[in-house]
């Protein structure tokens, strides 16, 4: 069909260089960021709304319908302060990511990342149970607390 997803780092910034590296026309993150190439660098919620609305006239169908397409999972972000954010690769973390990710499978999804702004690191987690995701997220809080401390 022609759809590829590819995945980068965090960042509309990293989007748009695997867009112009590849040549592709629309990207985005999970919070909502869209970017379309042919008409913008960055996210534009009103360039996203009308190409949507665009869409929805074209096909005759309604958001909810269209939208249809998409599973969405119930989501858990913890934001772990008073730890150092430059060192959220450290091998014990990795260690937990990778435990993590492995017992999701393809049920879920792990992202740990240091915040651009802020002395913190957030630990966000997507599973198919609710329960599932905040255990593992809170799992995972806990090892950066541990090994991040400031």
């Amino acid at each position: 069909n022609g759809i590829r997803v590819l995945q980068t780092a965090v960042g509309d910034r990293y989007v748009l260089e695997e867009m112009n590296a590849g040549g592709y026309a629309l990207g985005g993150e999970q919070s909502g960021h869209v970017i379309m190439s042919d008409f913008a660098t960055t996210g534009d919620g009103l360039l996203t709304g009308l190409h949507l609305m665009s869409e929805m006239a074209r096909q005759q169908r309604s958001l909810a319908e269209l939208a249809a397409v998409m599973t969405v999972f119930p989501q858990v972000l913890i934001n772990v302060k008073g730890v150092d954010r430059t060192r959220v690769a450290d091998p014990g973390v990795a260690e937990a990511v990778a435990e993590a990710e492995a017992e999701l499978a393809s049920s879920g999804r792990v992202l740990l990342r240091a915040s651009g702004t802020e002395q913190l690191v957030r630990v966000m987690v997507e599973a198919e149970d609710a329960q599932q995701a905040q255990r593992i997220a809170e799992r995972l809080a806990g090892v950066v607390r541990e090994r991040l401390a400031l």
